[in-house]
């Protein structure tokens, strides 16, 4: 009897998983037949092949060149839109803006945000924060001249620490991370720390532990098996080093509740606090501590991970082009010389140096496929059907790549943002920062730093490789990007800069 039982009960599961296994590749064939052409995916798996860390540079040119600009992949049951290359992609992010604003549902970055996170979420809650967010940073000197006094005082603190090092080899990553560390600390907590700083230390290494996470297999797998987040151990383990920047923020948090003052706010932080008071009373208002701390959870990463990995990769990049980096300390050399670091109302006397800091930012593609962005309802786009909710992946990289936009798409080329009067011209495919209504909301501030930053070092050391390395070009480069930025080491070699004539 009981084999009976044993016996049915096999033949029912074995039924049920057939199924299963027939209704999924029904449901993928029906859509199939409304979304962009794509690889045929296997029922329950997808496409498991395109999918995943690393992917998207291994295999993406590949399917473009099969099924064209915009194509299908499957992540399991679920279908991911890629939109390749500059037309495509402007058509989704600027053209049709609207529409592809969303954002997909992640259940690990939900568990990890709150649903507060504006940069993950969509909706009036994304409107609303990403609206303020951006005011009060401005309100904080963001893209003013306050911003900039505090970046070139900044500075002044990086070039003192660099000298210690006597022209020596040195990792520079550190360096960087405590001057923009100390400049977006500047902005949102209101503290500038001493590079020894222990507080400083803490921050550079929760933020630096919250950018791995976020790329991390693990997080991709609560992403594909949500169900695993119901257990304890994994919650805590996908939590772990997000508690450790709460508790961080929560410190500052505290502080700015005793001192504050309505009348004169300092930082972020106080705008934000009195925005909660504005709207206490407010039952479903998207302004409270929980939001003002996913909010700086991911600010604080945002500001300090994205511009120390351009700075330390762009000393990388003109270590191994001596003959760029002498034409930009040149052009420093006759706008400033010795009286001042280059300010931003130098930049426009300055367009060899602007180029070579968007070449710079071009070629090391710091972000290639974007936050992933989701359509906002029923969309047709390119004479396809994309349903409500459906992952869209604009591959950036693409653009930044396309050699309908740049002359030599593989080389390091300053002359890409060059007229034929040498003069600076931003072109649209320049998509660093992303484009349209997802846009990072710290552009401004980010290309600030970027720029005196880079120059003030520029005229006060010549960077060269260390005694016995050989260059590399910018293809080797970018394809060693993650050693190029946190490994590379470099010699700052202390320059004397002549009076400007």
């Amino acid at each position: 009897m009981i084999m009976i039982v044993s016996s049915l009960l096999s033949v029912a599961v074995s039924i049920l998983f057939t199924f299963i296994f027939l209704l999924s590749f029904w449901r993928k064939q029906k859509k199939s037949q409304l979304l962009p052409p794509g690889p045929a995916p296997l029922p329950l798996l997808g496409t498991p092949k395109y999918v995943g860390l690393g992917a998207a540079f291994k295999y993406f040119p590949e399917l473009y060149r099969k099924y064209g600009p915009v194509f299908t992949i499957w992540k399991l049951t679920d279908p991911i839109v890629v939109v390749y290359g500059y037309e495509a992609v402007t058509d989704a992010l600027l053209n049709q803006g609207e529409e592809f604003s969303g954002r997909p549902f992640l259940p690990v970055i939900d568990l990890y945000t709150e649903g507060y996170s504006f940069p993950s979420i969509s909706g009036e809650r994304f409107r609303q924060l990403r609206r303020f967010t951006i005011a009060s940073m401005k309100n904080c000197g963001m893209g003013k001249t306050f911003m900039e006094r505090c970046v070139f005082e900044e500075s002044k603190n990086l070039i003192e620490a660099m000298r210690e090092t006597s022209g020596k080899p040195f990792n520079p990553f550190t360096l960087l991370g405590c001057a923009v560390g100390n400049i977006i600390s500047c902005t949102i907590l209101g503290k500038d720390f001493h590079y020894k700083s222990p507080e400083l230390k803490e921050l550079l290494t929760f933020t630096r532990e919250i950018i791995s996470d976020l790329h991390s297999p693990l997080q991709e797998i609560g992403n594909i098996f949500p169900v695993l987040l119901k257990i304890q151990f994994f919650r805590e383990k996908i939590l772990k080093r997000r508690s450790q920047l709460l508790s961080f923020a929560k410190k500052y948090i505290e502080e700015h509740k005793r001192s504050l003052n309505p009348a004169a706010p300092r930082d972020f932080i106080d705008y934000f606090l009195l925005k909660i008071k504005e709207e206490e009373n407010r039952s479903e208002s998207n302004f409270n501590e929980n939001s003002l701390l996913m909010t700086l959870l991911a600010l604080l990463p945002a500001g300090t991970d994205s511009i120390t990995s351009t700075l330390s990769f762009s000393l990388t990049v003109i270590s191994n082009y001596p003959e760029v980096q002498a034409k930009v300390q040149q052009e420093i050399d006759e706008v400033t010389g010795s009286a001042h670091a280059p300010e931003m109302m130098d930049r426009a006397q300055m367009p060899y140096s602007n180029a070579v800091v968007h070449e710079i930012q071009r070629v090391m593609d710091l972000s290639p496929g974007s936050h992933p962005h989701a359509v906002t309802e029923e969309t047709q786009f390119r004479g396809f059907t994309i349903p409500k909710g459906t992952t869209v992946i604009p591959f950036l990289s693409s653009v930044l790549s396309d050699p309908t936009q740049w002359e030599t798409p593989e080389d390091f080329n300053p002359g890409h943002f060059l007229d034929e009067k040498g003069q600076f011209q931003l072109k649209p495919a320049f998509m660093a920062f992303s484009a349209g209504k997802r846009i990072c909301a710290g552009e401004g501030l980010a290309r600030m730093e970027i720029f005196l930053l880079f120059s003030a070092l520029l005229q006060k050391f010549t960077f060269t490789l260390p005694p016995g390395t050989g260059r590399q070009d910018c293809r080797m480069l970018k394809q060693n990007k993650h050693k190029a930025i946190l490994f590379s080491q470099v010699c700052a070699e202390p320059r004397a800069v002549s009076s400007t004539t």
